[in-house]
């Protein structure tokens, strides 16, 4: 039999379908849980991350590793960057916590089948130069480029702008696209999209180190730390921007010298640098609409140069750079 500790994930932890002898709800201490199964026999504990108050720090995590018996908790991960960072995994790790997933199925197949070090292994940091960190991290030291495209407002093109970007590079460099904890690739009926999880990603990029980028489609909740730099992508549309503003008043705050992608954009010029103005940023790039079923886009191509990829050469006309956005000169 088995017990459930929830909070966030509740209703997806009712769907598990196995036995259960006790299940609480709720945000707890470290001491509450203790104190409650210490001497309560149960086979294994289901505990969602989010059950756990401060559960970002991973002194927390540290402390239920000391106080109960790790090897009967299977972890339910929440999607945060911080938790699925190669360091916090790392982390887990080493406090001897190898049963944890994003995944409800894994999570039911770990309750039979327990993980051993030998199949977590791969996100195992052993020294400072791990696979990576942070953004900005240790893959450039290699040469190779690992560049996030991840959506501010949901749902803002981050799949279709893989997709291009990766068509464009293609033809001057050694380029792989993936996408991360989702399966909107399989729609562009190209073979050489990959998919992986979060979990896998670090491991994914370590594998093939010989590629001059790697593009990766981190979606609406993808974690950038195995990046060594980002595009956040936003659709400026009215709703869009107030839903995110709503969402989260501190987004362009949070976005502060990061590249910031106008997509799917229907701003000119001056609209940009209003845009700029309210929003206290700067924008990298102004994308418009673009048709994805045409090979060739110089819009993609421009953005391209901006980001460093200095092998497409910009076709110049009576002394312009070919760009839709002056701002970009």
């Amino acid at each position: 039999m088995n017990v459930i500790v929830s909070n966030k994930y509740q209703s997806l932890l009712a769907t598990l379908d196995v036995d259960i002898i006790k299940s609480i709800n709720g945000e707890f201490e470290v001491e509450d849980l203790v104190n409650q199964f210490t001497n309560f026999y149960y086979n294994k504990m289901v505990l969602d991350i989010t059950a756990l108050k401060n559960y970002q720090d991973i002194s927390t995590i540290q402390n239920l590793s000391v106080s109960m018996d790790v090897s009967n908790i299977i972890i339910l991960l929440d999607d945060s960057e911080v938790v699925n960072s190669p360091k916090y995994l790392s982390s887990l790790i080493s406090m001897g916590i190898y049963n944890f997933s994003r995944n409800i199925d894994a999570i039911k197949f770990l309750i039979s089948n327990p993980n051993t070090y030998k199949d977590v292994a791969q996100y195992h940091q052993l020294n400072s130069v791990s696979a990576n960190t942070n953004e900005g991290g240790d893959y450039d030291k290699l040469g190779l480029r690992v560049i996030g495209i991840k959506n501010v407002t949901d749902h803002a093109g981050s799949t279709t702008l893989t997709y291009l970007m990766k068509k464009h590079l293609e033809k001057k460099y050694n380029v792989l696209a993936v996408e991360v904890d989702e399966h909107d690739f399989i729609y562009l009926n190209d073979k050489t999209l990959k998919t992986t999880s979060s979990l896998d990603l670090p491991a994914y990029i370590a594998t093939h180190s010989e590629a001059d980028v790697i593009l990766v489609d981190l979606n609406d909740r993808g974690s950038v730390s195995s990046c060594t730099e980002v595009l956040y992508l936003i659709e400026p549309g009215l709703i869009k921007l107030n839903k995110l503003i709503r969402k989260d008043k501190k987004t362009f705050e949070k976005l502060k010298d990061k590249k910031i992608v106008l997509n799917r954009s229907i701003l000119n010029g001056r609209d940009v640098k209003d845009f700029e103005y309210e929003s206290k940023s700067r924008i990298f790039f102004n994308m418009p609409y673009l048709d994805d079923k045409l090979d060739h886009h110089k819009e993609i191509e421009n953005l391209l140069i901006k980001l460093g990829f200095s092998r497409f050469e910009e076709e110049s006309s009576d002394g312009k750079s070919g760009g839709l956005f002056s701002i970009f000169k």
